[in-house]
């Protein structure tokens, strides 16, 4: 079987780098926060080329402080796309605010900027992008709505890790922006994990109070907080990882590139990639008519696919209360019933390739 993401082959690859880590926090015994997570924050600014990181326990975690800390609260909307993992839409609901929806751009698949500031209301309080499959939403418009409406930028860059959009780096872009270290993530960790980057020292600041239960210093609470902090060995595990990100970041966009020469002149319709941006290729995500039946030829060929995502935010039932219907959102609901994403990972092989690409284009018609 090709699966469609190989974490134990990236383990491999790095196994002496990542066992020395981690025992390394085990005989420190800083399990919970620590050096290796204040050393892997600084690096990770840096990374993103921002002034401040903020670990957190997870992407989830990090999208509902950076709305907090933002002041999104009960009666605030926000402003956020269907087609994404369902938590950008939770997130909002944690903080007590209302999300409106906009469609996509069909091409990125990421937010349509056109279609933003019909959705502002005076409730509105942030507008919050998500750069979907390693591709940067289209910001420079989304920025300057926000600044001439006063709103707060946030950036789900959950799926991003390193995507760059007019030569500036995705999470520098907005206010306040929230990465994802989900196992399967271009920066994953062995585990749940989350970051929030900002410029800003005082988002920082209340990001790192709320996730350590509101203080400052032990048994003080200054805030209400939560229990949102990073795991000892988790950052020790991405301080590895990220100093390979680059390497495997590459590796990931010449296999994007292999593949879309060798679909080039076939039906198939390939991702579609920014001129004037980076995309990292967290997805390498295809539309395939009938894709169920797709997938389950390529599952019997012996190859790994997955759907993100085949129900848009919207057409949840537990996101009834959205107040939305079938139909609202046309774009992102054609491109869920279409989309498969392909095996893709940095270790993915030239052998895998051929055989995932000739099980594809000879799916029977």
């Amino acid at each position: 079987m090709i699966p469609s993401v190989d974490l134990r082959a990236q383990y491999h690859s790095i196994k002496a780098e990542i066992d020395d880590a981690v025992l390394r926090v085990l005989e420190s015994t800083q399990f919970i926060l620590g050096e290796e997570v204040a050393a892997f924050e600084r690096e990770f600014a840096a990374f993103c080329r921002t002034e401040h990181a903020v670990a957190v326990n997870s992407g989830t975690s990090g999208l509902h402080l950076a709305l907090l800390a933002a002041g999104v609260g009960p009666g605030d909307e926000v402003i956020t796309v269907p087609f994404t993992f369902v938590a950008t839409v939770a997130a909002v609901q944690y903080a007590g605010a209302r999300a409106v929806l906009v469609d996509i751009d069909p091409r990125t698949y990421t937010m349509d900027p056109a279609l933003v500031e019909a959705a502002i209301t005076p409730r509105t309080k942030a507008i919050m992008p998500v750069h979907l499959y390693g591709q940067p939403a289209d910001m420079d418009p989304i920025l300057e709505l926000a600044r001439a409406k006063g709103l707060v930028v946030i950036e789900d860059a959950a799926q991003a890790h390193g995507a760059e959009y007019k030569g500036r780096r995705v999470g520098s872009m907005g206010d306040l922006a929230v990465f994802s270290f989900y196992p399967g993530k271009n920066l994953g960790a062995y585990g749940e994990g989350g970051a929030v980057v900002t410029n800003n020292p005082e988002h920082a600041r209340r990001i790192r109070m709320q996730r350590n239960w509101g203080g400052e210093r032990r048994y003080e609470h200054l805030v209400k907080g939560f229990n949102y902090r990073m795991d000892g060995i988790q950052g020790a595990i991405l301080r590895v990882k990220l100093r390979h990100l680059e390497a495997w970041t590459e590796a990931r966009r010449r296999h994007a590139g292999e593949y879309n020469r060798r679909f080039a002149g076939t039906v198939l319709s390939t991702p579609y990639a920014r001129p004037d941006s980076r995309h990292v290729y967290h997805c390498y995500t295809v539309r395939v008519p009938r894709r169920d039946a797709v997938r389950a030829h390529l599952e019997s060929c012996g190859i790994q696919t997955g759907v993100h995502y085949a129900i848009p935010a919207h057409m949840h039932p537990a996101y009834a209360d959205l107040g939305y219907r079938q139909g609202d959102f046309p774009v992102a609901e054609a491109a869920a019933s279409e989309v498969l994403s392909l095996p893709m990972f940095p270790e993915l092989q030239e052998d895998q390739i051929n055989t995932i690409v000739e099980a594809l284009v000879s799916v029977p018609a």
